[in-house]
């Protein structure tokens, strides 16, 4: 070998090969991006947003890639946030490979974006997942057919089961783009299409097809780049213009016409389908999918997944049993004694010995809070909603609740967010970015600060109330009346219209039991590393807070609305930690039931006020990230005014029962 063949393989073993999967939600993009990265998975946003973008690496022989998953999408045309995220990433990053991951039973749907990748010149493979479920319909889908009709790659896998996996992996690493085929629209369209490509002098990051075609159906995206940046704008708004005339401006529906029968033209050839008895367990899974979205039997089941996951399994295993044994049995008998007597021992110094020991000490109090009462909660709930998750539920449930968001100004899609702010809220709140309007996801946002209480939150409260269902019964009546109340005030009073709602139901299947626990350990670890900081940092603010007199002055700033709600003074100190984090004020709050200082009547009093109680300080910065300074600060002054009028009404109403 010469040296310049040796440095030219060098430099090609030396360069880092970007991978991009790109597809609609509930495809199964996750677990091949987990398949092919394993464990070396790196979360960032993605420049100039908040959207989250995961990135990992494989090897293959010597030469080294990057995987990049990407938020779901349905076409280049963008609804979210998200959508919007990933057709930059697509056109600002120069991709070397571009994986569209799509579910094979829906092929003739999910075919429209892979002509759109293909006509913006990029390199395509195409992954015909969820293989399993396809032939259990009895789909029979020629590849070798549907190759050379694309003239892309395409490789058939079963992410679920790990079939084809390999083969999509080497034919990503020995990937060589070919003459793709091009794919003609009417005459009009494309007589359209090519006066525009010949106007068109500015690169965005496509082919001049793929941009005149997104020009005609009204893209904003590129409407805006190109209308800033060519100088015959106006002439190619005279061909769109012209042409939207002959066809009563519905070029829209044009375009999608034509592209449905494009798509038509290939799948029939393509797909065949066999007739044969299906497996029992496969019409049993059928059946079970078709009763969870049904609202006479899909609520039954809903009522069950809520008593037995959250309140029997986290409530009561995770916030009952788990958060007793650890904390009563081995922090506060054996941790918090070795602790104290060690800083007593060998730390002279008075002030550090309270920092590190004390009654506020980072570790007596932060880490024991964190470690002893928060993560088995958050723990237990995420493995419920990893669960959830694997077994194709949620978008059913998002079907289920579709038509009573709807008087909220939502769809089902907003069941998302909300439910994950079961578990964090300030995840939550990142997630309401999937809501396709500002509207909806201002509406979202308020609800999850309002009403919904995170995994810790709620897990301590269901502890504290389960001894008495009639207590649990009545917390959890008035919380459903005031998410509905609040959410249907909100909805008249903010204006705009709901958006329509649309989902890919995936297949309801057995979750493997290595996904669900790798899902819930991961978030568990996010979780934990997030938290701990924050519990450290509250402890030292509260130590110093003590130490100079300021804790105490707030504290008695705060005393006059607990006894205006009926609970005793001491509550004060539990609401100031709720600001801090929600979790750590219903840790304070479960001491002091605890230590017998609350009656039933004050824990369900307590319970309503600081479940509605202000969103704690990390989700207050993204929502003030994600919503807006004025508008946050407008959201908790709402929010402290509802919280306490609710505990001052509950309270009221119990002296007049005399409860």
């Amino acid at each position: 070998m010469s040296i310049s063949e040796a440095a030219e393989d060098i430099a090609v073993r030396n360069k880092v090969v970007k991978v991009v999967l790109v597809g609609s939600p509930n495809v199964g993009k996750s677990a091949i991006f987990n398949y092919l990265t394993g464990s070396y998975v790196a979360v960032s946003n993605y420049p100039g947003t908040t959207v989250d973008i995961s990135t990992g690496h494989f090897k293959y022989g010597l030469q080294r890639f990057e995987i990049i998953d990407t938020p779901g999408m349905y076409s280049l045309i963008p609804l979210t946030e998200e959508e919007r995220v990933t057709r930059l990433l697509l056109t600002r990053q120069l991709s070397d490979v571009v994986v569209h991951v799509v579910d094979a039973k829906n092929l003739r749907r999910m075919l429209n974006m892979t002509i759109q990748l293909i006509d913006a010149g990029l390199p395509v493979i195409l992954n015909l997942n969820i293989m399993d479920e396809a032939q259990n319909m009895g789909m029979l889908i020629n590849i070798q057919l549907l190759e050379k009709m694309l003239g892309i790659p395409v490789i058939a896998t079963s992410a679920v089961n790990k079939a084809g996996l390999e083969a999509l992996r080497k034919a990503i690493s020995q990937y060589k783009q070919l003459q793709p085929s091009i794919f003609k629209l009417n005459d009009e369209l494309e007589q359209a299409i090519t006066k525009i490509s010949a106007l068109l002098t500015c690169s965005y990051g496509m082919s001049k097809r793929i941009t005149a075609l997104l020009l005609l159906q009204g893209d904003p995206m590129v409407l805006n780049s190109v209308a800033q940046t060519e100088k015959a704008w106006l002439e190619i708004v005279a061909v769109i213009d012209c042409l939207a005339l002959k066809n009563k401006n519905n070029l829209d529906a044009l375009v999608a016409i034509e592209q449905q029968a494009i798509i038509d033209k290939i799948v029939d050839p393509v797909v065949r389908c066999a007739s044969f008895e299906r497996q029992p367990l496969k019409n049993m899974a059928d059946w079970l999918g078709k009763i969870t979205r049904q609202p006479l039997t899909g609520i039954p089941i809903l009522c069950l997944v809520l008593y037995f996951g959250l309140y029997q399994f986290v409530g009561k295993f995770g916030a009952g049993y788990l958060v007793d044994y650890i904390n009563d049995s081995v922090f506060v008998p054996i941790i918090n004694p070795i602790v104290v007597m060690g800083a007593n021992d060998y730390i002279p110094w008075e002030w550090l010995r309270s920092l590190l020991a004390g009654e506020y000490g980072i570790f007596t109090m932060g880490f024991r809070y964190a470690t002893a009462i928060i993560l088995p909660i958050v723990g237990t709930f995420f493995l419920v909603f990893a669960l959830l998750e694997d077994t194709g539920y949620l978008p059913r449930l998002a079907m289920l609740v579709d038509s009573v968001f709807r008087y909220f100004g939502l769809n089902g899609r907003a069941v998302i967010p909300l439910t994950l702010g079961l578990g964090c809220g300030t995840m939550a709140v990142v997630v309401t970015r999937t809501l396709e309007s500002k509207r909806e996801r201002l509406l979202a946002t308020f609800l999850l600060s309002l009403t919904i209480p995170c995994s810790a939150q709620l897990g301590v409260v269901l502890a504290l109330l389960s001894h008495n269902t009639t207590i649990v019964t009545i917390w959890s009546a008035y919380m459903l009346l005031v998410f509905a109340s609040v959410g249907w005030l909100s909805a008249q009073f903010i204006p705009g219209s709901r958006s329509a709602f649309y989902m890919e139901i995936p297949p309801l299947r057995l979750p493997l039991a290595g996904n669900v626990l790798k899902k819930a350990y991961a978030r568990m670890a996010w979780y934990f590393m997030e938290i701990l900081p924050v519990f450290i940092i509250t402890s030292i603010l509260l130590w110093a807070g003590d130490c100079s007199g300021i804790l105490a002055r707030m504290i008695r700033y705060v005393e006059p609305f607990m006894v205006f709600i009926g609970l005793p003074p001491a509550a004060a100190q539990a609401f100031l930690l709720g600001f801090f984090r929600r979790d750590y004020g219903a840790a304070g709050l479960y001491d002091l039931a605890v230590a017998g200082k609350l009656t039933d009547a004050q824990l369900l009093t307590a319970a309503v006020a600081l479940t509605l109680f202000v969103p704690c300080v990390a989700q207050l910065a993204v929502m003030v990230k994600e919503r807006g300074l004025v508008i946050s600060l407008a959201m908790v002054v709402v929010i402290i005014m509802i919280a306490f009028g609710s505990a001052a009404l509950i309270h009221n109403v119990l002296n007049l029962l005399a409860l």
